[in-house]
């Protein structure tokens, strides 16, 4: 079993509030397991709590209540230079007018390590990241040059944690994803626990082991990605990673796991029941993925259709009208009405001449999906 790098028990921050109003409540009762050797990613929107709960690890911020501990040892009060810890920040933080060289080698000159080791170990740290301009001051050096170098000043101190806060949030798009590859390249090399703050679902979707999506001060749901992506506990985590579709209803039979519900006067669907507190007769949400969702000609064969939808044992099959159809590439996205109001989303891959045989607005289909693919959520 994996050993805990990093644990949070109960921990709670609040910040005082002007005007004799209540304090703001910015992490509210978050308990959270992070393994050593781990990629965790923290994410939310804005203002989900996401760098208030980094900076309480790395010892920026102190717990209102709660506990924090590293390889088992309680750090609260324990400031950040005594941390096993480094951080690496959005904007860099780098000394302007210091080289390269002398950035990575000054935390550890503060350290009292003599000025050789110093300057062996900062020319290491800078070759793992691959950066060999050691002369050159920042401002000299390209944004993704400039995160290099703040990662090689985090790295040679060896941490035992590196904590991230939206690292590439300055970079351009294709920086950005050449950077993540190297990120998930040094991680695995070095072994050392990435915590990364994002609020880009595909980013932590990409890299981490594990994501921790947040929102109000909270985590919701702890898992791996496609824990994340694919069975999803809440409606804002189904609809805060990727795109799915909210099909409003009533919850009319179950069995087991199996779940009906009427859409409207003439329709039911069905989908998969968790661990929900609903019951037969109260309204229900369901989800569903774009991608989950299976269109054929009305009168079609199911065996002409993409995927192995035809031999899912437990399947929805609706009827359902083409009206919206847009080519964007790499796939195909359908809006398509279902019932007698509820709109869906219908994204198919383009793979071979598929785009040559786009559904028309208009066009009478019908609709499927496993059943497995579709979770009952709580409205």
């Amino acid at each position: 079993m994996a050993q805990v790098g990093i644990e949070l028990k109960n921990v709670t921050k609040e910040f005082p509030a002007r005007g004799g109003e209540a304090p703001v409540r910015a992490v509210d009762d978050v308990s959270l397991q992070i393994y050593e050797g781990e990629f965790f990613a923290l994410l939310g929107p804005s203002g989900c709590g996401k760098t208030t709960t980094l900076r309480m690890i790395a010892g920026f911020e102190e717990p209102t209540s709660g506990e924090i501990l590293i390889r088992g040892k309680a750090v609260q009060g324990v400031p950040p230079f005594h941390r096993p810890v480094n951080t690496v920040f959005q904007d860099y933080a780098l000394f302007p007018h210091m080289t390269v060289l002398q950035n990575v080698m000054f935390g550890l000159e503060m350290d009292g390590v003599r000025k050789e080791e110093a300057k062996s170990r900062a020319v290491e740290a800078l070759d793992m990241v691959r950066l060999n301009q050691l002369d050159r001051k920042p401002r000299q050096l390209s944004g993704g040059q400039q995160q290099r170098v703040a990662l090689a000043r985090a790295l040679v101190k060896h941490p035992a944690v590196l904590l991230l806060d939206e690292p590439l949030g300055a970079l351009d798009l294709k920086l950005r994803k050449a950077m993540q590859y190297e990120l998930m390249s040094m991680q695995s090399e070095l072994g050392i626990t990435f915590v990364y703050v994002t609020h880009d679902q595909e980013e932590a979707l990409t890299m981490c082991d594990r994501i921790a999506v947040m929102d109000h001060g909270q985590a919701l749901q702890v898992g791996t990605p496609s824990e994340i992506y694919e069975t999803p506990h809440s409606r804002f985590v189904a609809d805060f990673i990727g795109e799915t579709n909210f099909i409003a209803g009533i919850l009319i039979s179950t069995n087991g796991k199996a779940a009906s519900i009427k859409i409207d006067e003439k329709n039911v669907i069905e989908a998969t029941l968790d661990d929900i507190n609903t019951s037969v007769g109260g309204e229900v949400t369901v989800a569903i993925r774009p991608e989950k969702i299976t269109l054929i000609p009305e009168g079609g064969s199911l065996a002409d259709a993409p995927g192995d939808i035809e031999r899912e044992p437990h399947k929805t099959a609706i009827s359902g009208q083409i009206v919206f159809a847009n080519y964007i590439g790499t796939d195909t996205r359908y809006i398509v009405r279902i019932g007698e109001k509820t709109e869906v989303v219908v994204r198919f891959q383009n793979f071979g001449a598929r785009f040559e045989t786009m559904y028309k607005p208009g066009q009478q289909v019908m609709v499927y999906w496993a059943n497995s693919n579709a979770r009952v959520l709580v409205q």
